[in-house]
């Protein structure tokens, strides 16, 4: 049997039905209204019976489970995106400014290094017009208005096409330089050795700010790739695909970028966590599983 939508007022009777207490009917309508019912159900599958398994669920929560204590997961992973994503933007722009910076002048011979065979490799350089500069980035205005000026130019110089490419396109540019010394120069700029464990880290974090930019769950994230051993700090088996690892990940990079940004954003953590883990006893419980931040500069 499909199933079919529901109005607000259903929405309600089911969560009281499965063992959720709302005290405010009116608020909880508001909140409905405002998050979703599919959303909202995100935040409250950690006060489930049976959680974390998926499989045969009842839907049944635990005693005591509030309404208000589900907002408030909610809000936490909506404020933590938000300072995430602050300080991803700080990596992004330092990691895009020196990739071009390199290897424009390792390559000032030619502007347009990022579709040269000699640079990059010949796979990436075939489907750079399809997967980057297609008929939409040619939209934008500075590079429209750099062709307007420069009929004859296939493509902008790196320093103003790679300014205008998304963040995970400028980690492919990076994998696919030949010049594996040049990618270890570039990766040592942030204190990693190891190419491999560089993009590792540049993986995780363009997971967490695509997770951030389009309101994905944050508290309970799964990385699908491992987090390599390396100097953001010794991880077990669990923080190597959770949250906590992924921010030991994004705090080390932010440290390389500027040492005060990275207390800034371990002070705005700590107190996002304390603020949390102090208000609810179900809430304390879910966020002491999914990290162990010890909020230690």
């Amino acid at each position: 049997m499909k199933k079919q939508a529901t109005t607000i007022d259903e929405q309600i009777e089911l969560l009281r039905k499965r063992g959720m207490i709302i005290k405010d009917s009116e608020k909880a309508k508001e909140v409905l209204l405002d998050i979703g019912y599919f959303r909202l159900g995100f935040y409250c599958f950690p006060f489930e019976c049976s959680y974390p398994q998926k499989r045969n669920r009842t839907h049944e929560y635990k005693p005591q489970t509030l309404l208000s204590d589900v907002v408030k997961l909610y809000y936490f992973d909506y404020n933590l995106r938000s300072v995430l994503a602050k300080y991803i933007n700080r990596i992004e722009i330092n990691f895009r400014t020196f990739l071009t910076y390199q290897v424009s002048n390792k390559h000032s011979y030619d502007p347009v290094w990022f579709v040269s065979s000699v640079v990059v490799t010949g796979s990436y350089a075939n489907k750079f017009n399809n997967k980057v500069y297609d008929d939409k980035f040619k939209l934008n205005p500075i590079i429209k208005r750099h062709h307007i000026f420069h009929p004859n130019d296939v493509y902008a110089p790196a320093w103003k096409t790679i300014e205008f490419m998304t963040f995970g396109a400028v980690y492919n540019l990076y994998r696919a330089l030949v010049d594996v010394s040049l990618k270890r120069e570039i990766a040592m700029h942030f204190g990693i050795k190891s190419v491999k464990t560089f993009e590792n880290y540049m993986e995780t974090i363009r997971v967490i700010r695509n997770t951030c930019a389009h309101g994905g769950v944050l508290f309970d994230i799964s990385l699908a790739k491992a987090i390599k051993d390396g100097p953001a700090g010794v991880l077990n088996e669990k923080s190597r695909q959770n949250l906590d690892g992924a921010i030991k990940v994004i705090r080390y990079m932010v440290d390389k970028v500027s040492m005060n940004r990275a207390n800034d954003m371990n002070d705005e953590i700590c107190k996002l966590f304390d603020e949390n883990t102090n208000s609810c006893i179900v809430t304390s419980d879910i966020l002491k599983k999914i990290t162990c931040i010890s909020c230690k500069k």
